[in-house]
């Protein structure tokens, strides 16, 4: 009998091992020790699989690297995309997209902290980085419209506040630990919070 075609998949080299775990494996490793410090040999030794059972799922490294920090970079995306669906001003949007990328970093921790430590040495980390100024791009366009619109208080820097916004939400990823934290709406929330309230300008009863 012909096995279904998720089952083959998933014994594809080592019964066990498919290109998910695989994936979630390395991932693992290159925020342990670094991508650059990090050899396929260490990879293979930690599966406890063979070099060329890995290269069954992926062609290098490289490609391992590419998608584990596209999977974040999708996710981040995906989110700026539902922008011009959602209702309210520029200031609305912004939050919007501040929340979502909390929670598109509690649901992809190991891969946005990946993400977040790349340095541009290789194409695939110089590709990833101009995807993340593609997206700063888009959150400091709406802190620029907010502000235009009245809606940021006049003493504080768009281009700062930009910055800071997702420097704040970023450094999530040095100290959250979701078995030990709070879950992801409540830590949107907070982080909505303390932003936004600083942000805002103050209306008037």
């Amino acid at each position: 009998m012909t096995e279904p075609p998720s089952t083959r998949a998933t014994k594809r080299g080592r019964p066990g091992y498919d290109l998910e775990s695989l994936l979630a494996v390395a991932v693992k490793l290159f925020n342990e020790r670094g991508y650059d410090g990090t050899s396929m040999e260490d990879l293979s030794r930690k599966l406890q699989i063979t070099k060329s059972a890995i290269y069954h799922h992926v062609r290098s490294k490289d490609e391992l690297l590419r998608l584990a920090v596209n999977r974040g970079l999708d996710g981040l995306f995906a989110e700026a995309d539902k922008l011009e669906s959602i209702d309210g001003r520029a200031i609305d949007k912004l939050e919007y997209l501040v929340r979502a990328s909390v929670n598109v970093l509690v649901e992809q921790l190991p891969f946005v902290t990946l993400l977040l430590r790349i340095r541009g040495n290789t194409k695939v980390e110089k590709d990833a980085l101009a995807r993340r100024r593609e997206f700063d791009q888009i959150v400091a366009d709406l802190v620029s419209k907010a502000a235009a619109d009245g809606d940021l208080r006049p003493d504080v820097d768009p281009a700062t506040a930009a910055r800071l916004l997702f420097g704040m939400v970023n450094s999530l990823v040095e100290w959250y630990r979701p078995r030990r934290g709070a879950d992801a709406q409540t830590l949107a929330d907070t982080v909505a919070a303390v932003a936004f309230d600083g942000l805002r300008v103050r209306r008037q009863d």
